[in-house]
């Protein structure tokens, strides 16, 4: 995930709060609640230790999406390694992951990611934040139009828009009902990572919005699910193949 200078910013997932690394830059597990049993050693080992790496070697191999995505982090010359850019911690508060701009790693929340299909589409954000950290200078901390763009783009390519998310929020039958969730997801994210207002968030997020909710690469299309995904994986796949042929 090499690219542009960062500014070292943690990118939020899917519009959840921001993940804060200490300042180790390891992840620490909170204390047990009171009266809360503690999870056994063997438990706590294979969830921790197996099941984040797990679910996430399973996401890099068979998702369409984020085969898309590495795929076009490669043509730009930011290929992805999973033992370098990807780190399973356990985080505070809900956060699911975030992008690290500073050191280009994508952090996974193994204590919040709640199973396959929610770490396939917190992978799909934060590769969403790292391609546009890759093929573009990006002020993280400076420019709150440049977060609201990647955070507009991230909420509309993801699927975290998806109708079957929406349903699952009770929020359906509104016409441009996916540029409204965009929106709003994008506006949350800058909330949860900005100390502003949410004026000066809905305000950033109009000033880019049909820009950035227009620009669709790396996928060409919006992906609203797995096959959607496929075909613009394929279509990918097949541009250097067109283009050699004009």
């Amino acid at each position: 995930m090499a690219g542009a200078p960062g500014g070292g910013e943690l990118g939020p997932a899917a519009g959840e709060p921001l993940l804060q690394r200490p300042d180790s830059g390891q992840g620490s597990p909170e204390p047990p609640a009171h009266g809360k049993p503690q999870q056994g050693f063997l438990s706590s080992l294979f969830t921790r230790d197996q099941s984040c790496p797990l679910m996430l070697q399973k996401t890099l191999d068979t998702n369409p999406y984020v085969k898309l995505l590495l795929d076009a982090m490669k043509h730009s010359g930011c290929a992805v390694n999973r033992g370098r850019h990807f780190s399973c911690e356990v985080c505070d508060g809900n956060v699911s992951g975030g992008f690290d701009a500073s050191t280009s790693q994508i952090v996974l929340c193994e204590n919040n990611i709640r199973n396959q299909v929610h770490m396939g589409r917190v992978v799909t954000h934060e590769l969403i934040h790292a391609f546009d950290h890759c093929r573009a200078h990006v002020h993280w901390f400076t420019n709150i139009r440049h977060l609201a763009c990647s955070e507009i783009r991230a909420a509309s390519l993801s699927g975290d828009c998806s109708l079957v998310n929406e349903l699952f929020r009770l929020r359906f039958g509104l016409k441009q009902h996916h540029q409204t969730c965009v929106r709003d997801r994008a506006v949350l994210s800058i909330l949860a990572v900005r100390n502003v207002s949410r004026e000066e968030a809905q305000k950033a997020v109009d000033e880019v919005f049909q820009t950035c909710f227009n620009d669709r690469e790396p996928f060409g299309r919006i992906p609203h699910n797995q096959t959607y995904a496929r075909y613009a994986h394929r279509d990918f796949q097949n541009r250097d193949r067109y283009y050699s042929n004009i």
